[in-house]
């Protein structure tokens, strides 16, 4: 069934959409979004779906175009900053849904309003000094009853960054003191948010910058105490990442305070020429040992082998090998236990695992098919294992990065850049070469480079000649860890 979808974005981030907001975006196939939505909510619209934004549209275009796609037999999601029924103009969108006799439903979004106030620390209301709370737009301050609106303790003018002067003015005008308490939030929620603090006789001194939020009452004052004190709040982070697949890296950074970027680096195909891993396969008798490196290699190995008329009990007789103990939950996820999970989270220390001498012993290593690192092949073959590496996946470039993570690296909105592999760091840097070479660099200067191990560190090394942070446990939460050291070190 159709229907279109008037859905609440939040403030800014896409952690503020509520659950049903997220499934109403990843089920659409139209998005009509406002100019404001953050384009990292944007980004959750799944592939394929058509995205328009509202810009230059009169309400009577927009209007028609949320009933075209409706008679088309689409599920269209009109998507709103805030709340829909907070100076959304929405009843002017259901009134023309309702006149084409079209079905629709209202999600409700946390309000740019509250949300705003929220984000950048200031309460809104308390039994001692917060009794009421005015909530206005500043669009059009010559039709407002600003008599009423200055006897209330609080006051939130949305869209006011343009109207600093008419705000202050009217308020002074109508009894309010100018050692009032005052804030503005620009960019509320999103990369780049900016609070002043300061009184109501200071507000016309600040810059006009639209899109903000202003607020006069006692709370403004009470910013620092309503702040996060999370380790990385107010941190802006980038996580580099495979294409179409979660982050685990930036969920755990979000619970330690972070706003964050998802930059797919990698898309993870299947290899060029299956061949030599279905001839593996077909031989997996003769192989004592197999190795798995990754989540992708547990992936693409065991899917590959269940296609070619396999299940688990071809491995019956096989030893594993995995690096890492987030390789070795995966894996036994798929119902496989791992015999060797090194205590150091890199290739090397796997091989410190193995015999001195492995004279005899036949090794099965799946592996990205463009290759990497040969230390642990080269290590076991120097102790006589015979070791054959098939390609199992491989994992190429992305062919360009999303034009909003441009702007925030240009405008250097971006504190902190985590590389995870040297692949994630190579075609970084590969992507922003072909969009600027002439000035990507300048834009990554003043980003502190983060890096999960040793490996790592080298690439970033003749990348960008630094490494700012190194984990020292060579995994997520180690890299976590490393960026909050720094930050509490540089306090």
């Amino acid at each position: 069934m159709n229907a279109v979808w008037l859905v609440g974005a939040g403030p800014g981030a896409p952690e503020h959409l509520t659950y049903a907001a997220r499934q109403a975006l990843e089920q659409a196939d139209v998005v009509i979004h406002d100019t404001l939505v953050d384009p990292r909510v944007l980004a959750l619209v799944r592939p394929g779906a058509q995205v328009y934004s509202v810009q230059g549209l009169s309400q009577a275009q927009i209007n028609d175009l949320l009933v075209e796609h409706y008679r088309q037999n689409r599920q269209v999601v009109r998507l709103k900053s805030g709340d829909p029924f907070i100076f959304g103009k929405a009843t002017q969108e259901l009134a023309a849904l309702a006149a084409a006799h079209c079905r629709y439903h209202v999600i409700p979004g946390v309000s740019t309003a509250t949300g705003a106030a929220t984000l950048a620390g200031i309460p809104l209301t308390d039994k001692e000094w917060g009794r009421s709370i005015g909530i206005v737009t500043a669009h059009a301050p010559e039709h407002l009853n600003w008599a009423a609106i200055a006897g209330l303790d609080t006051v939130v003018c949305l869209m006011g960054g343009g109207q600093l002067d008419a705000i202050q003015a009217q308020l002074l005008h109508h009894g309010k003191s100018p050692d009032t308490p005052a804030a503005i939030i620009h960019s509320a929620g999103q990369i780049g948010q900016m609070v002043w603090t300061g009184t109501l006789g200071e507000l016309a001194q600040q810059p006009a910058q639209p899109p903000s939020v202003v607020i006069v009452g006692p709370g403004a004052a009470q910013q620092k105490l309503g702040q996060s004190r999370l380790p990385l709040a107010g941190k802006n982070i980038l996580v580099t990442r495979a294409a179409d697949s979660g982050s685990e890296l930036a969920d755990r950074l979000q619970r330690w305070g972070a706003q964050v970027v998802n930059l797919p680096t990698l898309v993870v195909t299947p290899p060029p020429d299956w061949t030599p891993l279905d001839q593996a396969l077909h031989q997996l008798a003769t192989f004592d040992w197999l190795i798995l490196t990754s989540a992708n290699a547990v992936d693409f190995f065991l899917a590959r082998l269940w296609e070619q008329g396999y299940d688990w009990r071809a491995l019956a007789h096989l030893k594993i090998a995995v690096v890492g103990e987030k390789t070795a939950i995966y894996l036994h996820s798929k119902g496989l236990r791992a015999d060797v999970v090194p205590k150091e989270f890199v290739a090397d220390a796997l091989l410190d695992e193995f015999p001195k001498d492995c004279t005899g012993m036949c090794v099965l290593f799946p592996r990205v098919a463009s290759g990497g690192r040969q230390v642990l092949s080269e290590g076991l073959q120097a102790r006589g294992a015979h070791v054959t590496e098939v390609a199992a996946y491989e994992t190429i470039c992305p062919r360009d990065i999303p034009p909003y993570i441009y702007d925030y690296l240009r405008q250097g909105h971006i504190h902190v850049l985590t590389f995870t592999s040297s692949k994630t760091v190579a075609h970084f840097c590969q992507l922003l070469e072909q969009a600027a070479p002439d000035t990507w660099r300048t834009w990554v200067a003043h980003s502190l480079i983060a890096s999960i191990g040793p490996q790592t560190s080298r690439t970033c090394e003749r990348y960008f000649q630094r490494v700012d942070i190194q984990a020292q446990e060579y995994t997520l939460d180690g890299l976590i860890q490393a960026i909050v050291n720094y930050y509490q070190g540089n306090s």
